[in-house]
């Protein structure tokens, strides 16, 4: 990877959603440009809470006659250059070239939900866009048929009781699924999720799922098993369109 060559950001206080053509410069977009080859975070949703930034792996081709600056990639909604971008900064590499004209790019593109305002609406898909600007003045920008989702991410909490627990008598594991709330920086109930409840015997290595359970209004599990042998309980979640998977840690219980 080429060093970092520029940092495109948007402005402290700024929100992490905003109108394209207030950032580009003025004049009409060029043409002339091909992206191809666009990645973004190796195909695989984009999970963010409510206060570590996340930093998103990106890589494109472009190839250009033309004099530029600053290329780079980005979700994006609405009309291209005209709707919502979802960044708070990107930082593009220098041209790693392929042949004349033609360079590869490697990127990173941050979102940062404590320092940028970001709305629980914006979970979801998104379309992805390719930009550059021309030395000068002008850009071009390209819609790439890529669509990328980002999601809320989840949590998991577990307990398993009574510890330890005689052979065929009754364990209770209860736990509960919270979900980040963007707009409050809290993480809040996450209700009605069906979320399984898996078991990994002393000496396995995997886990199997045992049975799943739906989480009541207030986002709270709780169901029973009987005791056979001793292992540890966990809450697993696959997520979903707008909300990240997430697994709570395991809680062990001796069987005697």
């Amino acid at each position: 990877m080429g060093k970092k060559a520029w940092r495109v950001a948007v402005a402290g206080g700024a929100a992490a959603v905003f109108t394209a053509v207030a950032a580009v410069p003025a004049g009409a977009a060029e043409n002339g440009v091909a992206f191809t080859r666009v990645k973004v975070n190796g195909g695989k949703p984009i999970v963010v809470g409510i206060s570590k930034e996340v930093a998103v792996p990106a890589s494109f081709r472009m190839s250009t006659t033309l004099r530029w600056e600053s290329p780079m990639v980005f979700p994006y909604r609405g009309k291209l250059d005209s709707g919502d971008e979802l960044w708070h900064a990107i930082e593009t590499s220098d041209c790693i070239t392929v042949s004349r004209n033609v360079c590869d790019f490697n990127e990173t593109l941050y979102l940062d939900p404590s320092e940028y305002s970001m709305r629980n609406k914006d979970a979801g898909a998104w379309k992805t866009a390719a930009r550059v600007y021309f030395v000068g003045d002008g850009h071009d920008a390209d819609n790439e048929n890529l669509t990328v989702y980002v999601k809320r991410n989840t949590r998991l909490k577990v307990n398993a009781s009574p510890e330890p627990v005689k052979k065929g008598k009754t364990i209770t594991v209860t736990g509960k699924v919270t979900r980040a709330n963007w707009e409050t920086r809290k993480y809040a109930s996450y209700g009605g999720r069906k979320v399984s409840l898996q078991f990994k015997p002393v000496g396995a290595t995997s886990y199997t799922t045992v049975k799943k359970v739906y989480a009541n209004s207030s986002g709270a599990l709780r169901t029973t098993v009987k005791a056979g042998t001793s292992g540890t309980w966990r809450w697993r979640y696959y997520g979903n369109t707008t909300s990240g998977p997430s697994t709570s840690t395991g809680d062990r219980v001796v069987v005697r």
